[in-house]
Formats: structure tokens, C-alpha cells, sequence
């Protein structure tokens, strides 16, 4: 009776035994067998993408960019490249922004435009704008602080009678966009730095330049800055017509009934 017991739990563990090897042969095998496959190598590039955001018109310089381990296959020939371009400092050198570019996203040839190339104003326009210049001078435009990328209003001073010398001031625009002062510097004798603006261009609608163009043939053109951030309903609405006369008083001497002698 032990000797048959002995040889039922022989054949057993024998049976236990080559069970466990055909499984571990559906498994995958030996220890060499089941380790697992490597996975097969992404091959990367790196692109030049914004560090922060960047508005349309602003312009580029190195702290704005870097450069991003990116998926060769989603490279697209627009991309610039750390292979075709290595110094990012040139890359970006003279150049603005043609259009929104987010942080993280992509640089490419149609998003920045050269400040010397062709074409370069033209490509800062938002659609459906146009590019209007006025003539200014340092008294018209707030002292030469007035910048690319600021936003003005536009005021226009119109002489409304001439005995007595009355005129009358209203704005005509509000919150539009500079895109360009033609600003030079000059030094006099005392070594004093002077700030002189000859003309800046506005970005306007074609009804706004049209207003414009009705303003400048009427009486003279003026910028008024405005506070960064300040947009308002009443400046949304980029038409203002707020009055005021102005009256000029010589000798002193008031007129009755508020006219100027």
C-alpha cells in the first residue's frame, strides 16, 4: 500500500513538473526569452519656441526664446532649426512678431518677419486694418513717450472762428495701436539728449482713416497716450466726439459772454 502511494505521488510531481514547463513555455520561454523588447528610439530635433507669450508688432530678442527637443517627424520645414540655424541670438536678431505666438509654441518663418525685409509693415497689420501716418512733434505726441505698441487717442484742433479767436478740441479716435514713431536723437552743446518724433503710423480701420484724412484737411493732429490695460467701454468703441472750446485771451482781457478779445 506505500509503495502504491509512493508511486501515485511520483507521478504526480512528475505531472505538477511538466505542467509548470509548458506554461512557462506558452509564457515566453527561458529567462532570455521573456525579457521584454526595447522600444524603438524617437528620433528628436530641437526647435527654437517662445519662452512667453508674444503679441503681434513686439519685437524679438533672446530671453523671449529657446530652444525644444521636438519629434523629427512633426519638424515641419517652416520650424527653425538648432541644425540649420545654431545661434539663436542671430536667429532673432532684427526680427518681430508677425502673429500671436504662444509660450512653448513652434518659431516659424510665417509667425516672424525681418524688420528690414520687405513687407515688414504690412505684416504686423491685423487683418482688415490699414497702416495711416500723421505728422507729429514733440508738443502733439506726449512729449515723445509715444511708442510702438502703445495705445492713443487721436485729437483734432480746429480754429471755429476767428474774431474772437475761438477753437474747439474733440477726439476723434480712441484706443487704436502705433506701429511705428519715426523718432530721432539729437545732443546739443550741453551734451543733453533730445527726443524728436517726426511721424507715427496708426493701425485703423478704413473708415477710421477716412476720419483721419477729414481731420487733418480741417485743423491739426494730435496723440494723446493712454494708461497700459485701460480699455474701456467708451474707448472700445474707438469713435469718441467729447467737445471742449478753446478760447484765446489777449491783453488779458475776457470779452463778455465768455468771448476772447
Amino acid at each position: 500500500m506505500n509503495k502504491q502511494r509512493m508511486i501515485i505521488l511520483g507521478l504526480a510531481g512528475l505531472a505538477a513538473i511538466v505542467a509548470a514547463l509548458l506554461v512557462r513555455a506558452l509564457l515566453g520561454g527561458g529567462a532570455e526569452k521573456g525579457k521584454a523588447a526595447p522600444e524603438p528610439q524617437i528620433a528628436m530635433a530641437r526647435v527654437l519656441v517662445a519662452s512667453t507669450d508674444l503679441q503681434p508688432g513686439q519685437q524679438l530678442v533672446p530671453a523671449m526664446v529657446h530652444w525644444q527637443e521636438w519629434p523629427k517627424t512633426a519638424v515641419a520645414d517652416s520650424f527653425i532649426t538648432q541644425a540649420s540655424q545654431p545661434n539663436a541670438q542671430s536667429a532673432v536678431a532684427g526680427t518681430v512678431a508677425r502673429a500671436p505666438i504662444v509660450a512653448g509654441e513652434p518659431l516659424t518663418t510665417q509667425k516672424i518677419v525681418h524688420s528690414d525685409a520687405a513687407g515688414f509693415m504690412a505684416a504686423t497689420l491685423a487683418p482688415g486694418t490699414r497702416a495711416v501716418s500723421i505728422g507729429i512733434s514733440t508738443e502733439t505726441g506726449a512729449g515723445g513717450f509715444i511708442l510702438p505698441n502703445d495705445r492713443v487717442d487721436v485729437i483734432v484742433t480746429e480754429e471755429i472762428s476767428s474774431n474772437p479767436r475761438r477753437y474747439r478740441a474733440h477726439t476723434i479716435l480712441g484706443n487704436v495701436r502705433v506701429l511705428a514713431v519715426d523718432q530721432t536723437y539729437t545732443k546739443d552743446q550741453d551734451k543733453n539728449q533730445t527726443v524728436l518724433a517726426k511721424t507715427a503710423t496708426l493701425e485703423l480701420t478704413p473708415a477710421q482713416a477716412e476720419a483721419v484724412e477729414r481731420a487733418r484737411a480741417t485743423g491739426t493732429l494730435s496723440l494723446a497716450l493712454r494708461p497700459l490695460g485701460d480699455n474701456s467701454a467708451n474707448a472700445a468703441n474707438n469713435m469718441r466726439q467729447s467737445t471742449g472750446e478753446v478760447q484765446i485771451i489777449r491783453y488779458g482781457i475776457v470779452g463778455s459772454g465768455g468771448s476772447v478779445q
